[in-house]
């Protein structure tokens, strides 16, 4: 009987290996199978760690990939949750949806496996101490270990330094530290069983050969003096390597890899030619060939009791291959496969089992897949799916049975499939009762700052959770059995992109929404809250209700709900009215059917570089009482890179229009009480340089311009021109959330009118104070606020006011765009100061 642990490593290497469901099935050229061949036949494992999605060294990860043949896997110890958005409004956790995404796009492309630690992104750390007490060390190492187990790598590769420079204090991103540390510190501990014993029941302790650090001139200070340092302790690896058959160089390979990295702007034109990477022994002995970071490490299959004959029939199957005809090494590979079947259960047996059948299948040009109907459906429903088996090779191949996985399930068919015959078999499948709904595994318990929830071992560390509805193809080719499991996926054809593909999902029978993430009470009137429900299933019916915190009230109480039609959405009122005191609660939609509670919204992220992504949250908002006064009531808003700040000023009765290019004008901006730039407007929008003339002629006439924070690098204005008077962005950040804020200009109109800003004004600030804070400024600027991350300096340009002409400019760095949408009370009280300068009527 095969051991449990060897049986789940088999389940999760096979969901981990380019592991994304619901792609287009992958189409091999003969040189992609040769290639295939060579790496079937390379025993070696290396594990690259760093911080976040795009930290990684994609040159490297290709290289070791495609060049070493290494089994190579990124551990990135967070999803990048704490950043900015390139691309579209997410941020937070639905940021790291896509960025999860992002990476397995990027290792799809250079050929590495992806993974994961619990840790999340917090935002910027200054140092790793405060990053390690915020990850949990104990919890954070147990998942490096856990990833050194469970890839056993020959070669551990960190991105980043593992000790603290001097010359970066507060530069460097203390999250990057803390993951060259957790792994300097894991080398050893993962070879010991009395470390996280209950790891043990899954996988086996690992001792690793050797680690390495990433380095380059960078971290020198300047390539002159990287040049002049001792380079004793490292090897030099040129990673610009050209592979003919694939007509592409390593380095173009990587470029097009780190351009999936797409929320970040991290599009890549790539290199041709040499390029040197470097790697600095840290622990572990030095390989004798520098340049190969295996020397001495038996790579062969003789390092798996029995391999041997296994490794000669691949060495024979890549001399004789044939690549007008790959099906001619089907032979070979179905005895290796048969040999590999037959050796006592382990790491390797599991790896290289997964990689000889996607090969085996890609000689055959077999063509299997099971697709749905519809995009998805609900526990207990039936699906129907349209299962297609073709078999495009002269080697005879039997489609012998159909099971359907979890629902248990079984077709027997015994069909031929003849040359470039298609089959097609039309099935309906019922989905067990207690099949879990598709959504983010690390989304499903409510999480701490600093560290995701996954109570379940096996699932800790997958960029996802493998999708329960399968099936499995049971063929004989040449006569020996093959078995291939295929996630059922929902395909269809667009008149543009021709055949679409998407994940399968699993869905709820109703999700509820709630039209806003805030509603913010400036006075005690009650306000509409809309709660949309939308039906998982067909005829689904029920009650809705909106619960709410003491001392709010919503009516009605509860409605009744009847929905026809799956996808149908239905929407209804309830007005909520606050408590006559400034508080907090929060509301909750919640649908009762057959005498089930749901609360959940689907949120649905659909871009073209990765697949759509179908996330469950809780639909909860938040209710805010807050004594509030404004001056001016028309907003002109210029979006930028994505922020929700508009839907948060309409909650306190501001009237927003968002403006389009053609409304940047003197003429049309001068009915607007105030403009607000977006965020990053600056990095993001290319015609900003038209629009300043009109922009300044606004204020210059009256009127106020406030321009929200912008990154210090790629702006489509020169800096000195981005505002009336010089200012000069650094790259300076407050990110302890609860520092001090000090008032520089206690008496300025700004904290003053319409609402009295006090320090509780800065109080329930969430992931930061504000980041990109200028340095230097004209005199004509007033600086209000000043603060700093602890034992830092003053960090005074958050917030610069200026008369400019008969109005105001007003340049903040503060971090609104989060702020306002978690309906932060002082944040609203402040914003609408700004708002609102320079309209008191004057005695």
């Amino acid at each position: 009987m095969m051991n449990w642990r060897h049986l789940f490593l088999s389940c999760i290497l096979a969901f981990s290996s380019f592991g994304l469901p619901a792609q287009a099935p992958r189409k091999w050229t003969s040189a992609d199978i040769h290639k295939a061949i060579q790496k079937l036949n390379f025993l070696g494992s290396a594990l690259y760690v760093a911080a976040h999605p795009d930290d990684e060294n994609q040159r490297m990860i290709s290289y070791l990939s495609n060049e070493v043949n290494a089994t190579t896997t990124y551990l990135a110890m967070t999803r990048g949750d704490g950043g900015q958005n390139e691309i579209g409004p997410e941020i937070e956790e639905l940021l790291g949806v896509i960025r999860t995404q992002e990476l397995l796009a990027a290792r799809r492309i250079d050929g590495g496996n992806q993974m994961f630690s619990r840790s999340n992104d917090f935002g910027f750390s200054k140092n790793p101490e405060e990053t390690l007490e915020k990850w949990g060390h104990q919890e954070a190492l147990s998942d490096v270990v856990w990833a050194i187990r469970k890839w056993r790598p020959d070669v551990i590769i960190n991105r980043f330094q593992h000790e603290v420079d001097p010359r970066w204090q507060g530069r460097m991103h203390g999250h990057h530290t803390a993951s060259a540390m957790l792994s300097f510190e894991a080398f050893e501990i993962a070879a010991d069983e009395k470390a996280f014993p209950e790891q043990l029941k899954y996988v086996e302790p690992w001792q690793p050969r050797r680690l390495f650090f990433n380095t380059s001139w960078w971290f020198y200070g300047s390539r002159e003096n990287f040049e002049k340092a001792d380079k004793s302790k490292m090897t030099s690896i040129d990673v610009g390597v050209y592979y003919p058959t694939l007509g592409r160089s390593n380095t173009e390979i990587a470029a097009a890899a780190r351009s999936m990295h797409k929320a970040q702007g991290f599009g890549d034109m790539g290199t041709r030619g040499s390029e040197m990477e470097y790697l600095q022994l840290l622990k572990g002995d030095m390989p004798e060939e520098k340049e190969n970071l295996f020397a001495g490490i038996n790579t062969s299959w003789s390092r798996v009791e029995g391999g041997a004959p296994i490794g000669k029939i691949i060495s024979e199957t890549e001399a004789s291959f044939r690549f007008d005809n790959p099906a001619a090494s089907v032979p070979q590979l179905m005895e290796a496969l048969r040999l590999m079947e037959a050796l006592p259960d382990g790491f390797w047996k599991n790896v290289k089992q997964k990689e000889a059948k996607e090969l085996i299948q890609a000689c055959l040009g077999l063509y299997a897949e099971a697709v749905a109907d519809a995009p998805s459906a609900t526990p207990g429903s039936p699906a129907e799916l349209a299962i297609e088996a073709i078999n495009r090779s002269a080697v005879p191949v039997v489609l012998e049975s159909l099971s359907f996985l979890p629902a248990g399930q079984d077709t027997s068919l015994a069909l031929p499939l003849e040359y470039n015959e298609g089959h097609k078999i039309f099935k309906t499948v019922t989905l067990p009762e207690d099949i879990k709904t598709t959504t983010p595994y690390w989304l499903k318990n409510k999480w701490q700052e600093g560290r995701y929830t996954v109570e379940e071992q096996e699932l800790r560390g997958l960029p996802e959770a493998p999708r329960a509805f399968r099936v499995r193809f049971a063929f004989t080719v040449a006569g020996q059995p093959l078995e291939l499991e295929k996630e059922v996926v929902y395909k269809y054809e667009d008149p543009v992109k021709g055949e679409v593909y998407q994940p399968f999902e699993v869905a709820p029978p109703v999700y509820v929404k709630v039209a806003e993430k805030a509603y913010v009470f400036g006075n005690g009137q009650p306000q509409i809250v809309e709660v949309t429900l939308k039906a998982g299933r067909e005829k689904v019916s029920g009650t809705l209700e909106l619960r709410h915190g003491k001392n709010w009230k919503a009516a009605p109480a509860s409605v009744g709900f009847d929905l026809e039609f799956k996808g149908e959405e239905k929407v209804f009122a309830f007005q909520l009215f606050p408590p006559k005191e400034p508080g907090e609660a929060l509301i909750t939609p919640v649908a009762k059917v057959d005498g089930q509670s749901y609360n959940q919204e689907l949120v649905r992220i659909d871009y073209n570089h990765i697949p759509v992504q179908s996330v469950l949250l809780d639909a909860s908002s938040k209710a805010v009482k807050v004594e509030i006064e404004k001056a001016g009531d028309k907003i002109g808003y210029l979006m930028g890179l994505g922020d929700e700040i508009p839907a948060s000023l309409r909650q306190i009765g501001y009237d927003v229009t968002l403006l389009g290019e053609e409304d940047i004008s003197p003429e049309n901006l001068r009915k607007y009480d105030a403009v607000i730039l977006g965020v990053r407007a600056y990095n993001g929008l290319e015609r900003m340089r038209f629009h300043q003339n009109a922009l300044f002629e606004y204020v210059k006439n009256g009127g106020t311009l406030i321009a929200q924070y912008n990154k210090n690098f790629g702006l489509t204005v020169p800096m000195e021109e981005i505002a009336p008077y010089p200012l000069k962005i650094s790259r300076g950040r407050v990110t302890v959330e609860d520092a001090p804020v000090r008032f520089l200009k206690p008496e300025h109109p700004i904290l003053n009118w319409p609402n009295k800003i006090t320090e509780e004004d800065f109080e329930g600030w969430i992931q930061e104070r504000g980041l990109y804070f200028p340095d230097e400024w004209a005199e004509q600027y007033e600086p209000i606020l000043s603060s700093n991350d602890p034992g830092e300096e003053p960090l005074d340009g958050g917030l610069l006011v200026a008369e400019y002409g008969e109005g105001h400019y007003i340049y903040t760095s503060y971090s609104w765009f989060r702020e306002l949408p978690a309906g932060v009370p002082g944040a609203f009280r402040l914003f609408a100061n700004m708002i609102s300068i320079g309209k008191k009527p004057r005695r």
